[in-house]
């Protein structure tokens, strides 16, 4: 009787396991669909034939593609997060924490790149490229300012505006990023010096901040 009792009661959290495993799945084929056609071309269509999951099943979870790519793009900030957070904490002042910090996400987002074209199977660099601001994201952004303002209240910097800061240094990053993976071979240590240069070379022309 008990037996069967189990039997009539799914495990708990069946159905939320269910729906992560779909949303896995969808993201996936998203990120095959974006790599093989370029995002412009892709349709939801194209990305629901690389998944079982039927039509109706699809909008349960999205509702377009640029949905899709917004949880790329949050999935991908969630995973550099913990990463972030590792360099503050190792980090013993202002300049190892900005080396350190760009050089992993120069990393992070070269291994992304790898992974869009294994998922591509193709030999031409063609995943979007878009610039969107998802909650996972703004999280990044948040990090990185408490951590930049956690060194100016231990007097390791300069006592500048954290919230530009935190701003120049995610822009300038991104920015070089993107340069990097265009170049042949790709060099994140010279990508890295070359955003940290940059960064500590202009902090010491910045005017100083009057928030306490």
């Amino acid at each position: 009787m008990a037996a069967d009792l189990l039997d009539l009661n799914p495990p708990v959290g069946k159905r939320e396991q269910t729906k992560v495993a779909n949303r896995a799945a969808i993201l996936e084929a998203a990120r095959q669909v974006f790599g093989e056609l370029g995002y412009d071309v892709a349709t939801v269509r194209d990305i629901i034939r690389r998944t079982d999951l039927s039509v109706g099943a699809f909008y349960n979870y999205y509702r377009s593609k640029e949905e899709v790519y917004e949880a790329l793009a949050d999935d991908g900030a969630r995973r550099f997060r913990p990463i972030l957070r590792k360099q503050y904490q190792e980090a013993g002042d202002f300049e190892s924490y900005i080396r350190g910090a760009i050089r992993a996400y120069l990393q992070f987002l070269l291994a992304e790149e790898e992974s869009w074209q294994q998922s591509a199977q193709a030999a031409n660099r063609n995943h979007p490229t878009l610039r969107v601001e998802t909650p996972e994201m703004m999280a990044v952004f948040a990090e990185v300012k408490a951590a930049i303002a956690g060194v100016i209240e231990r007097g390791l910097a300069p006592r500048v505006d954290a919230d530009y800061l935190a701003a120049s240094c995610i822009a300038v990053a991104r920015e070089i990023g993107e340069r990097m993976l265009e170049r042949r071979p790709i060099n994140v240590e010279e990508a890295a010096e070359f955003a940290v240069a940059l960064i500590l070379g202009g902090l010491t022309a910045l005017p100083r901040s009057t928030v306490s």
